[in-house]
Formats: structure tokens, sequence, C-alpha cells
């Protein structure tokens, strides 16, 4: 596990540079972070279940996000309503005193999403499928298609600074 923060978490730094670094210069600006992850591993003994919680190696998974997270300042983790979702997130949140609040993946990056996360570095966990659609639509391109079904360590980190350019990037953490 070490050795995967050593090699990862330069980057992360990297992307998670804010808008206090240039504050210090008299630079104004609102650089918005966000880190998104999937849900961790699910139960999927019973094929009817719509909202499973989290298999034991899922809760190991949450816990090893937040390991790899815990240097990294958060504002804000959001989540789906689903127990999977809200399970991976705990953690990070809980390491980070925040709270957990809830976002709907339908609206995606709207007007309301934009306000509210501007100039903060956010922590959102979703799904196979929500998950690369919300990049692609802070993007405005499909660069990123659905995660796999047994991928479950991708951390994609985009960064929205002031001048509109966005940075993007794609981790995996086994």
């Amino acid at each position: 596990m070490s050795a995967i923060l050593k090699i990862v978490l330069p980057f992360i730094l990297l992307f998670g540079i804010s808008s206090e670094d240039n504050i210090q210069n008299n630079i104004v600006q609102e650089t918005t972070t966000y880190y998104f992850i999937r849900h961790a591993e699910k139960d999927r003994s019973n094929k009817s279940e719509k909202d499973p919680n989290l298999t034991a190696e899922g809760l190991k998974r949450a816990q090893i996000w937040a390991e790899v997270l815990k240097d990294i300042p958060l504002d804000m983790v959001l989540s789906t309503n689903y127990k999977r979702t809200l399970q991976t997130g705990a953690p990070i949140a809980g390491s980070k005193q925040l709270s957990m609040e809830n976002y709907n993946a339908g609206n995606g990056y709207d007007d309301e999403f934009r306000k509210r996360t501007s100039g903060k570095r956010v922590l959102v966990v979703g799904h196979s499928n929500t998950t690369p659609q919300f990049v692609n639509e802070i993007l405005g391109e499909e660069k990123y298609a659905d995660i796999d079904d047994t991928e479950n360590g991708a951390l994609f980190i985009v960064q929205v600074l002031p001048n509109n350019e966005i940075l993007d990037q794609v981790l995996y953490i086994n």
C-alpha cells in the first residue's frame, strides 16, 4: 500500500493545488477540483437486491480510499443515495470530519451543481456509468467510457481553472 501512495500521492497533490496558493500572490482565483470514484465492491449474492451493501472486500477498499485521500484537503464529500456509495464515502468523510451530502447523478454538471461546488475540493462517489459520464460532461467531450464492472479502483481528477481551462487525469489504485 505504501508503494502505491508514493507513486500516486504526488499526482494527486499536483492536481490538488487550490486557490489558496494563488491568494498569496494577490491573485484571486477559484479553482475547483473534483475527485471522482466509483463505489467499492458491492454484494452481488442477491440478484434482486437493488441497493446492496458493500462486501468485506468493498469495505476494505473504502478504507483504502480514505488512506489514499488522507492528505488531500476536501471541502465536500458527495454521494448518490445508495448504500454502496454512502458506505464507500463514509470513511473518507469521517476522516475529514465532513458530513456526506447527496447529489443527484441524473442532474449532472448543471448550474446548481457548479454553484454548489465552485472553488472547492470535492469528492464525488458514484457508479460505473455515472462517474465517467459526469467527468465527460465537465470536459464537454466523450473522453471516458463507462467503467468496467470489475474496476473499483479508478480515481478521476478534474480541475476547472479560473480561465475555464480543464485538466483531467485518471489514476488506478489496486
